[in-house]
């Protein structure tokens, strides 16, 4: 089992550190709402990534790959949603630049919406699931419980997400009076948007 651990740690320590959907959201979380958002975001992109490897460990998520069709409607739900939050932000930072003196409102989101924000955000993405799919059976130790076994490969993945976004939520709170800034707070939605908008427009447009 700690081979198989050892192994997968640096597989999704590599899928870890390329940026995606996933940075954008807690990049964003830590600008424009504070350490607190930040983490939530996280915890919920954790809770996703745990049910997904739950998932490809039991072989329920084997339909994706088994079923085009159970795959498209998936793709599709994930890439409105990334669409509709994208489009949200963008809409967002054209309302806060028109009062630069008002709080923006994302600054009064609670933890509970950025903690569903990451959590949807990933269970919405085939890409995660496809990657659980492709990559975990791989690691299961044959004299391991399946489940027990996924569920102990993704808190490596958790682990690892945990310590990388920590650096980069750490960076924005030491840079926090400067871009608590409303200018700065609606540019980065803004950018995050645009980043969410073309994500979904790739998922949308990508092959099962």
């Amino acid at each position: 089992m700690i081979t198989a651990l050892a192994g997968f740690a640096v597989v999704a320590g590599l899928m870890t550190l390329v940026p995606g959907i996933d940075t954008a959201l807690v990049l964003r979380a830590g600008v424009t709402q504070g350490t607190r958002a930040a983490y939530a975001t996280v915890a919920g992109i954790s809770l996703g990534l745990i049910v997904w490897a739950i998932a490809a460990a039991a072989g329920i998520s084997a339909l994706l790959t088994a079923s085009r069709t159970a795959y498209q409607v998936l793709q599709v739900a994930g890439a409105a949603y990334l669409v509709w939050l994208g489009a949200r932000l963008v809409w967002h930072a054209r309302t806060a630049m028109t009062d630069a003196a008002a709080p923006p409102k994302a600054a009064a989101e609670a933890a509970g919406r950025a903690f569903s924000r990451g959590l949807v955000t990933n269970l919405l993405n085939p890409k995660i699931g496809v990657f659980y799919i492709a990559v975990l059976p791989q690691f299961l130790p044959p004299d391991t419980a399946s489940v027990l076994a996924g569920f102990a490969l993704a808190m490596v993945h958790v682990v690892e997400g945990v310590l990388w976004f920590s650096v980069l939520i750490l960076g924005t709170a030491v840079l926090r009076e400067r871009l608590a800034r409303p200018r700065v707070r609606a540019w980065t939605d803004r950018i995050t948007g645009c980043v969410l908008v073309a994500f979904g427009i790739k998922v949308a447009l990508s092959r099962a």
